[in-house]
């Protein structure tokens, strides 16, 4: 196959698209690459060739077999001679900017564009709900459009999403839209105890450690109750809805399009304070902090104030370097190597690779009996770059033994570091400390985003299902074999719920 590849290339980079043709042919029957890749190249071959109905009809294959990327091939050279073709725009997506079309109308041209996104991108569309129920629930939608307001549209689209099983399906408002984009400058995290604040600005200060028991005129219960059916996830379990809940509770705009609120600039918070005190207050949203970058921001941003800062002792580790993708330290009073692994990606300066050499150099050169691999905060990234780590940890038998091998998981393991953990069950001798992963060992998930073209409203659907582990598996999570949630009790007093389980385990080794 990867000859015919590239034989094929070779016969495009010549010029020769008519000698290319053929090899393409073959590349797709054996499926070489991703197929809609090759009806892509054999729709510019024709194109460049003047064959605009062959053109055309490789290029509708390739988009309804699921090419990612409609932008590009909207944009594509080779699509120069059929891109003012009628048929062309309507097959990637593209729209008439005049600006005759009605608010209503534009609502609905997006949620017809959805819905053909959803039946072309996503894995399994119709694993929760038939296509006529699928279709059912989209009419509903189209005809509630005139009573809705936008953000109302918005999370209509979330409850359509929510229904894919898919714990990456996301519906996010354009960026250009800060009134949707409105946020309270506070985070909040979801500890065994409750809703609490761990950060704010510092003219919120007073409310760091505070614990939220109202929203508006609604308990947490009822409020965790109407985003249930609005966050995507890929099981049953509520880790990962858990995940992601607090970061919607500062969502204005969010907040008032469930009628949760009253005012969609403004957001009354019931509250304990850390004295005892109960009060309510009412913060007002902005875009100054959006949602989105609050988001990227974990645990703080500069310049707000941080509740651990603010305690007495030392901050844990699990949160003084949250926001770098890795690394590591040497804890010589109990010969351990702590290494936080929050994202799978290489940092600016170091790739994960040669964070892999650098950590087993230290292993092997040192006093190490423990290695503690911190995954709590890790979200994912790209897959293929854990191999590297993944193989240093299986060959170091120093350390890939019962009693010298932990791994912390948590809600927020998802996505790519969800698969290696699943690699690390299923190859190692590590054992699983924290509370439940967020995803399931098989799930769907895939970064795939793509924008809808009248408001701007960007949606991610999966295409692909990860197997970790065995066909067979169905577990909806990695559970834990030390359970040590977070709570707040704890977090206060700047513990670790984890570290601490570790540390007590190891007393009651055979041997110790």
């Amino acid at each position: 196959g990867q000859f015919w590849l590239n034989l094929a290339h070779a016969r495009i980079h010549s010029d020769d698209f008519q000698g290319a043709i053929a090899p393409l042919e073959r590349v797709l029957a054996l499926r070489q690459e991703f197929p809609p890749d090759t009806m892509t190249r054999l729709t510019g071959c024709h194109a460049r060739l003047g064959d605009g109905t062959a053109a055309l009809d490789w290029l509708d294959r390739a988009v309804a077999g699921g090419h990612r990327d409609l932008a590009s091939l909207a944009e594509a050279d080779d699509f120069e001679s059929i891109r003012t073709v009628p048929r062309f725009r309507e097959i990637v997506g593209l729209v008439d900017d005049s600006g005759d079309m009605s608010r209503d109308d534009a609502w609905r041209f997006d949620l017809r564009f959805a819905v053909r996104e959803i039946k072309r991108r996503a894995y399994a569309p119709f694993g929760e709900l038939t296509e006529p129920e699928f279709d059912a629930a989209v009419e509903r939608i189209d005809n509630a459009i005139p009573g809705l307001t936008d953000p109302q549209v918005i999370i209509e689209l979330m409850k359509l999403v929510r229904r894919l099983n898919d714990g990456h399906g996301r519906v996010r408002p354009s960026k250009d839209r800060d009134d949707l984009q409105r946020a309270v400058p506070l985070q909040f995290f979801l500890f065994e105890e409750g809703l609490f604040v761990t950060a704010a600005a510092t003219e919120h200060e007073s409310l760091l450690g505070a614990e939220v028991l109202a929203i508006g005129d609604h308990g947490l219960d009822a409020v965790i109750a109407a985003f249930e059916p609005v966050i995507a996830r890929d099981n049953e379990s509520a880790q990962w809805f858990h995940a992601c809940l607090p970061s919607y509770l500062g969502e204005s705009s969010v907040l008032h399009a469930l009628g949760l609120i009253p005012e969609s600039d403004r957001i009354p918070y019931t509250v304990r304070t850390m004295t005892g005190d109960i009060q309510t207050i009412t913060i007002e949203a902005n875009a100054t902090w959006p949602a989105w970058k609050l988001r990227e921001a974990f645990p703080y941003p500069d310049g707000w104030r941080f509740l651990p800062e603010t305690l007495t002792g030392e901050v844990p580790r699990y949160l003084q370097n949250a926001d770098l993708p890795f690394w590591f330290q040497a804890l010589p009073e109990t010969r351990t190597l702590y290494f936080q692994f929050n994202q799978v990606r290489d940092a600016a300066t170091e790739s994960l690779a040669e964070v892999a050499d650098r950590l087993f150099a230290t292993i092997d050169a040192g006093h190490v009996e423990r290695l503690v691999i911190d995954m709590r905060w890790n979200s994912g990234g790209n897959t293929f770059k854990e191999k590297p780590l993944l193989h240093q940890i299986i060959a170091h038998r120093k350390v890939n033994r019962r009693g010298a091998l932990f791994v912390i998981i948590g809600r927020d393991t998802f996505s790519a570091a969800q698969n290696g953990v699943n690699f690390l069950s299923h190859h190692s001798e590590a054992i699983f400390v924290g509370e439940p992963t967020g995803s399931s060992p098989s799930f769907i998930g895939e970064t795939s985003y793509f924008e809808l073209p009248h408001s701007k409203t960007v949606m991610n659907i999966s295409d692909l299902r990860w197997v970790g582990t065995w066909p067979g598996d169905r577990r909806i999570w990695i559970p834990p074999t030390l359970y040590a949630p977070p709570t707040f009790a704890m977090y206060h007093q700047n513990r670790d719920p984890a570290l601490e389980a570790i540390d007590a385990f190891n007393e009651h080794l055979p041997g110790r």
